[in-house]
């Protein structure tokens, strides 16, 4: 008896380090191609916090190629961008309340359109390849100018400027520079 219960919690450790161990590789395969990043911003009592995957140019054509022109994106990779405010902040002259919401993008080659959802979590794309946003839950949708520039961004990079009483979150990648204007609600 002794030696059976043996055998079967010895199967029962191996079988559990087997599915770690492939949910493990499944996990880093997966996202080394877009690894994942967090970026911050602290001013005064605002702050924000951005989680987004981080994909690669690899020498394609991003904007108008493998991201449409005039499509929802997710605004990276793998799961749909987050963006959490924890103050009510203006965006364009828009107000979006604190919390936690994913961050979608209509890019077009001079303007943007920027979408904030109330749903999060969320994989950026459903099984069919569409963005995984339902448009009922959009929170806040604003337009923004796109920048095309010289430099050249290999990867995705979303990152905060400050400006006196004013900041900006700025998107990178490829030869486009897109920047978004926010500051704290008064």
């Amino acid at each position: 008896m002794r030696r059976f219960l043996l055998f079967v919690g010895i199967g029962v450790v191996v079988i559990i380090l087997l599915f770690v161990g492939i949910d493990t590789m499944n996990t880093r395969y997966q996202k080394s191609f877009s690894p994942e990043e967090a970026v911050e911003f602290e001013q005064g009592k605002l702050e924000i916090e951005v989680h987004y995957n981080r994909p690669y140019k690899k020498g394609r054509v991003i904007f108008g190629g493998l991201v449409p022109f005039g499509k929802v994106w997710r605004t990276g990779a793998n799961e749909a961008t987050t963006f959490s405010t924890n103050k009510d902040i203006m965006i364009e002259g828009k107000e979006l309340k604190a919390g936690t919401y994913s961050l979608w993008t209509i890019p077009e080659l001079e303007t943007w359109t920027i979408i904030f959802n109330r749903e999060h979590g969320q994989w950026g794309v459903n099984s069919e390849g569409e963005p995984n946003r339902d448009p009922q839950k959009d929170v806040l949708t604003i337009q923004v100018h796109a920048v095309q520039q010289q430099r050249e961004f290999e990867q995705l990079t979303i990152e905060f400027s400050k400006m006196k009483e004013e900041a900006e979150m700025v998107l990178l990648w490829d030869k486009t520079l897109v920047a978004i204007p926010f500051q704290l609600k008064q």
